[in-house]
């Protein structure tokens, strides 16, 4: 089997490719088997990525543009393929450059979704939504997957299309769809990126660092974040699950916890002394802008439907933290 993961060269994209390359085998619409080749497919590649994967000759690094029709088309070429489609722009880019947003989110996704179609086997398709998909004046306290999807950002916007389209694409045989509906996924090692919610690993990571945190949004604000290692544990999962347990409405969202910049600055603070870690400061540095958006997004998320399917729980906050602390900043 052939494994498509595009947005390979970020962080999580690139988490799953070593997981998979660890794991060796997925449940294929024809059955468990072994994966040959990790086709990780972006516009660019950081060294790290490059570097670590030089050597491995199962691992194939691919640039290329996902509104490029061919080029997805030529990437998509074998009939025994899985997709994990996680390639997107961010939240904040959205909102100021839509004709992008639309292009790449919105027709890449499409351009995905078509390749897949045009295979005979039935292939598998793992898409990565968002939390983003709620918002607007009726939107519940808590989530699930049973609320209305009225996203008030671009980026929501697209990643509802996007589980639509799953869902129909499947429904109508094309491939065999699925859809992870992500929160906020924590502790992302690196530099802050263009995400309105990139305050949200920011405020672990350069405290743990001993560096100052500017934070754009109130110190009360609730926000549902999950481990980067419960997501693709989740992504894994929910590939290999039987087609027929899913039902009609083949997105699920992943449990997460309700974590506010206070609570993770006593956690952090927690970590710091028992591990003797001089950390920095959270320092408020309200933005408005960045403020308006996480105001119309999911202050908690309710992920039973894809525990009840076998979908991982959250680990506990001081846990997820502590793993990207061994992982990342040994």
């Amino acid at each position: 089997m052939k494994v498509i993961i595009t947005g390979g060269g970020g962080f999580l994209g690139y988490q799953l490719c070593r997981k998979l390359r660890e794991k060796g085998k997925l449940t294929g619409s024809h059955g468990v088997a072994a994966i040959d080749e990790i086709c990780l497919f972006d516009r660019a590649f950081p060294d790290l990525v490059r570097d670590e994967t030089a050597s491995d000759p199962g691992i194939t690094l691919l640039e290329g543009d996902i509104s490029d029709r061919d080029q997805v088309f030529a990437a998509i070429d074998r009939e025994d393929i899985s997709v994990f489609h996680l390639a997107s722009m961010v939240s904040g880019e959205c909102e100021t450059q839509f004709d992008a947003a639309l292009s790449v989110n919105l027709m890449g996704g499409w351009h995905i979704f078509e390749a897949a179609r045009h295979k005979a086997r039935f292939p598998k398709v793992v898409f990565a939504g968002s939390i983003a998909s709620f918002g607007g004046s009726a939107m519940p306290e808590t989530v699930n997957d049973l609320a209305k999807r009225t996203p008030q950002t671009t980026y929501g916007m697209t990643k509802v299309i996007g589980e639509l389209m799953v869902n129909d694409y499947s429904r109508k045989g094309f491939f065999d769809g699925r859809t992870a509906r992500l929160p906020t996924v924590i502790v992302r090692p690196g530099s802050p990126n263009a995400a309105a919610s990139s305050w949200a690993s920011g405020m672990f990571r350069e405290p743990l660092k001993g560096e100052d945190c500017a934070l754009p949004i109130r110190r009360d604000q609730c926000h549902p974040m999950t481990g980067y290692r419960e997501v693709v544990e989740s992504l894994i999962a929910l590939h290999d699950v039987p087609a027929e347990t899913l039902g009609d409405d083949r997105a699920y969202g992943l449990p997460a916890h309700q974590v506010t910049p206070l609570i993770a600055e006593a956690c952090i603070k927690e970590i710091a002394a028992e591990r003797g870690i001089n950390i920095g400061e959270i320092v408020d540095a309200f933005d408005p802008e960045i403020q308006k958006i996480v105001d119309n997004w999911p202050t908690a998320v309710d992920g039973s439907r894809a525990v009840a399917l076998g979908l991982p729980q959250v680990a506990p906050l001081k846990s997820i933290v502590e793993y990207y602390l061994d992982d990342f900043q040994r």
